[in-house]
């Protein structure tokens, strides 16, 4: 008895874990943009790696075991954002990403928040609901950040950059026009129903 007593307040205390791990890479974002900075890209890479392994951790959690909530649907996300746009911000200052491209990455992700707020204001309550498209843009962002900084912190790692960030920008772009477009259908369509009431 005591046994199935104690399951659900376990499950209870364990289902914040998601939030904590996206807590945790946004509390990272500063720590490795500015280690980049400084140019110590070992460091660099290992936040940056162990940020990334909380976001994989922090969504199988969530899928595996239920544990998702609407904090969380905004958090993860928003720490996604944050860590990203700081690395490419903290690598096109030390010279080795394209201003063009964090420019890209920058705009985008612009757009959907202000598109977020847009919605809030006017519409009501938004649950974020990524597609698959802007899940590969976010694994390919995290994926050539992690390959620039593993290229930078150890010199024998000369990995090919150029074919995968023409990959990043194209996603970005893609990514972002499909944000629009299906985002700003479903404004219309929420819009219509709201005047209808």
């Amino acid at each position: 008895m005591q046994r199935a007593d104690a399951s659900p307040m376990a499950a209870t205390r364990w289902r914040h874990l998601p939030n904590l791990l996206s807590a945790l890479r946004l509390l990272l974002a500063l720590p490795v943009a500015l280690a980049i900075g400084y140019r110590d890209y070992p460091t660099a890479l290992v936040l940056a790696a162990l940020a990334a392994l909380s976001d994989a951790l922090d969504g199988f959690l969530a899928r595996r075991f239920r544990w998702q909530s609407q904090f969380g649907a905004v958090l993860d996300p928003l720490a996604d954002k944050l860590l990203l746009v700081s690395c490419f911000i903290a690598l096109t200052y030390v010279g080795v990403v394209s201003l063009e491209l964090t420019l890209l990455v920058l705009a985008r992700d612009v757009a959907i928040v202000a598109g977020a707020i847009a919605w809030r204001v006017l519409l009501g309550p938004l649950t974020p609901r990524p597609s698959l498209l802007s899940k590969l843009n976010t694994l390919a962002q995290i994926t050539y950040v992690l390959a620039v900084l593993l290229t930078l912190a150890w010199s024998q790692a000369a990995l090919p950059l150029r074919g995968p960030a023409w990959a990043v920008g194209a996603l970005t772009v893609a990514s972002g026009i499909d944000y629009v477009l299906r985002w700003g259908a479903r404004a219309r369509r929420t819009w219509r129903n709201k005047e209808r009431r």
